[in-house]
């Protein structure tokens, strides 16, 4: 399968400027295949934790950056590193955690937090029908979006919708094991039970 992938990235380039990207691939047994189609609902979401915006919506931050007054060097608000060190954290490459947990067995779905942030890349792995309900305080939002959801006066909504919020992977499970993989976490890991699977469409926040 083809896909094509482009980033909106306003301001960003000047005339005749361009980048370049690279990807990797890889492949998966037609058998071993994790689809999201044995998603039902009352199954549970796991949530494991980003570093920080990681690709995610830095056409927003960079305006933030620039109402807000401060510079790159400048410690942000509540924190103790600076602007450029949160907002440039190097993103989490979750291969390992993921392949370990699958290993594990029960991963029926895993959605990964990228364009589109939180509220739309969790129903994307849903059979049609399905929805979720995402609970608001089960995991710890890491100070840089609550800087820039303060610094530029944005709504819960909109930070959903274009940064991670602390959460960068999630993994659509049974009860049964949701209840094993946080069980046997070891003090170094950080899971989140951060929902459910529900029956209506669309994502819900409680």
């Amino acid at each position: 399968m083809h896909k094509e992938i482009t980033a909106e990235m306003p301001g960003l380039y000047k005339d005749g400027e361009y980048d370049l990207s690279g990807c990797a691939v890889g492949i998966v047994k037609k058998d071993s295949l994790i689809n999201g189609k044995n998603i039902v609902a009352c199954d549970v979401l796991i949530g494991l934790p980003s570093s920080g915006v990681h690709c995610n919506g830095f056409s927003l931050a960079r305006r933030v950056l620039g109402q807000s007054g401060l510079s790159l060097k400048d410690q942000i608000p509540g924190g103790d590193v600076t602007t450029a060190e949160a907002l440039m954290a190097p993103t989490v490459i979750y291969v390992k955690q993921v392949l370990d947990l699958v290993s594990k067995g029960g991963v029926k779905g895993m959605p990964h937090i990228t364009g589109g942030g939180f509220t739309e890349n969790i129903p994307r792995v849903f059979p049609e029908g399905l929805g979720a309900l995402i609970y608001k305080d089960s995991w710890e939002v890491p100070t840089v979006f609550k800087w820039l959801q303060e610094a530029g006066n944005n709504k819960d909504a909109e930070m959903r919708q274009t940064f991670n919020m602390g959460i960068g992977m999630v993994l659509v499970v049974s009860p049964e094991t949701s209840d094993r993989i946080l069980e046997d976490k070891d003090n170094t890991e950080k899971f989140y039970r951060i929902g459910e699977v529900t029956s209506n469409k669309g994502i819900l926040f409680s």
